[in-house]
């Protein structure tokens, strides 16, 4: 059984880095993603996560999710 732990920083931008090297055209995919982020993260939690980030994604193009004004935050 995978890791059901939440993702570090560090694991999350392996992921999203390795997502920019192994695209959907590459053999044994979830493989590669789950070796590049490590910490015990196996197939089935690194499916899971781009899962999530694919729904995420999916709220926040529908509007349903509002962006943060970033400009507003810098000076606070």
């Amino acid at each position: 059984m995978g890791s059901k732990s939440s993702w570090s920083e560090q694991e999350n931008k392996r992921f999203e880095d390795a997502l920019a090297v192994y695209d959907k055209k590459t053999p044994e995919r979830w493989k590669n993603l789950a070796a590049a982020v490590g910490g015990g993260k196996t197939v089935v939690d690194v499916k899971c996560h781009y899962e999530k980030l694919v729904e995420d994604i999916q709220q926040i193009e529908s509007g349903k999710v509002p962006l943060p004004n970033y400009k507003e935050n810098l000076h606070t």
